[in-house]
C-alpha cells in the first residue's frame, strides 16, 4: 500500500523527491503515514482536506477488508488525521 500511496502523492506535489510513506500496522488497520515537504501541505489541507480524503478513499479500497487510513505528518511528528 505504501507504493500505491506514493503513487498517488507523488503527481500531485512541487517536490515529489520529499515524499516520505510510513505504514504503522496495527491489528485490524494500517495507518499510512505521509511526510511532504512544507510548501506541499497546503494542497493536502486547502478544501477541507478534499485531496487527502480522496486519497484515503482509494487507500482504503485497495486495503480489502482491512481498515486503512492515511495521515499528514509533518517534520515534527505532528499530523493532520484523515
Amino acid at each position: 500500500m505504501e507504493a500505491l500511496a506514493l503513487h498517488l502523492i507523488r503527481p500531485l506535489v512541487a517536490h515529489p523527491d520529499d515524499v516520505q510513506i510510513q505504514a504503522v500496522e496495527g491489528d485490524a488497520v494500517t495507518v499510512l503515514e505521509a511526510l511532504v515537504h512544507a510548501d506541499d501541505r497546503a494542497l493536502f489541507e486547502d478544501d477541507g482536506g478534499r485531496t487527502l480524503r480522496s486519497i484515503c478513499t482509494v487507500i482504503s479500497a485497495a486495503a480489502g477488508r482491512r481498515k486503512a487510513t492515511v495521515e499528514l505528518v509533518d517534520a515534527f511528528g505532528a499530523s493532520a488525521e484523515e
